[in-house]
């Protein structure tokens, strides 16, 4: 018998091996989609790279991701640039698949870590570090993670009636983001000028001055979590049906809940602690993922590479529209995710589909 047998029919490929202890169904369309995004990507990774103020042709830039080039240009390419590219990739990653989790988790578009307070309180616990004088020994990875697990699960907890329902979750979140809010305002008030201007720095959400420092936790926490997502994914599939039928399916509703709402935390917690609060790409890079692939849910790895997308290209024009003030890459997404934002809404509000 044939070890891999392939065949396709009405838009999916249905794969067997050996004999048929492994086998499954892909979208032809969701492959295709795929590969473009991750070529689209890439290109954009290497203009990044390429770009600043010691110009570096884009041909040069790959050969020197591999340790090929001058000395000079290595320098540029390996030091200066790619640690802050490689955090933007990273980041966007992590934000377009917990944005993708939590709107087929809740199936509502409206769903996201920074819409349901789980950035706010990365936000809150971050700032408090800074103004309090208690983050030099936790670090911004660690208080950006405890913070958006105590949101999250505040969120979990307040919302829970007979099962944490999509339309409780996304009105307790924005209730508990506007608290954390507050609070973060009331710290940076309170706050001497250069704690306020450290902490209004990192609230817009950044790629400037990333090193290596940065990249190293967001890289491991992306490791350990994607796998584990791609893993809990079955359930995911099922909640997507709603709580009754994958109840009625087997699955666990609590539990699977719970473990897809750790890793989807984290994965926020991690891109938040990294970049800062980067508006609206959890909010748009899944919806505009769904709508490519043509699915009735964010696919993950489609929706992870629409997120890193979306922050290069962000930076990348950040860095041409006022390249001698350092623009901020969170203002370029907020300004494009705002319109999407009110599309969803008003969406929403004619098809029933806010809650």
């Amino acid at each position: 018998m044939a070890l891999l047998e392939l065949s396709t029919e009405a838009g999916r490929a249905t794969f067997r091996l050996g004999r048929g202890a492994v086998s499954g169904v892909v979208s032809v369309r969701v492959l295709v989609v795929t590969t473009v995004l991750a070529v689209a990507t890439f290109g954009v990774f290497c203009l990044g790279v390429a770009t600043g103020d010691y110009p570096i042709s884009v041909t040069d830039v790959v050969p020197a991701l591999f340790g090929v080039g001058d000395s000079g240009t290595l320098l540029v390419v390996n030091e200066l640039r790619l640690p802050r590219v490689l955090v933007g990739l990273l980041v966007g990653a992590a934000f377009g698949i917990s944005g993708a989790v939590f709107q087929t988790m809740t199936r509502n578009p409206l769903a996201s870590p920074d819409m349901i307070g789980v950035i706010a309180g990365a936000q809150t616990a971050v700032v408090a570090g800074i103004v309090l004088g208690f983050g030099a020994g936790l670090g911004t990875q660690a208080l950006g993670l405890l913070g958006a697990l105590v949101a999250a699960l505040a969120v979990y907890v307040l919302a829970w009636g007979r099962g944490a329902t999509g339309y409780r979750i996304v009105l307790v979140g924005i209730g508990v983001a506007w608290m954390c809010t507050s609070a973060t305002d009331y710290l940076i008030a309170k706050a001497l000028p250069f704690e306020a201007q450290k902490a209004v720095g990192w609230l817009v959400g950044s790629l400037n001055e990333r090193g290596w420092q940065h990249v190293r936790p967001i890289g491991l926490a992306l490791a350990v979590l994607v796998p584990a997502t791609l893993l809990l994914s079955r359930w995911l599939r099922t909640l997507q049906l709603g709580e009754a039928v994958a109840t009625g399916l087997g699955t666990h509703v609590a539990r699977a809940q719970l473990a897809l709402l750790v890793t989807a935390v984290g994965l926020a917690a991690f891109g938040t602690a990294a970049a800062g609060p980067i508006l609206f790409v959890a909010l748009i890079a899944p919806q505009i993922a769904q709508r490519l692939a043509a699915v009735a849910a964010p696919p993950l790895l489609v929706s992870a590479l629409t997120g890193s997308l979306i922050v290069l290209t962000g930076d990348l024009i950040a860095r041409h529209v006022l390249p001698d003030d350092h623009l901020p890459v969170g203002v370029v997404t907020g300004v494009l995710g705002a319109p999407v934002l009110l599309w969803l809404l008003a969406r929403a509000n004619r098809t029933g589909s806010g809650g």
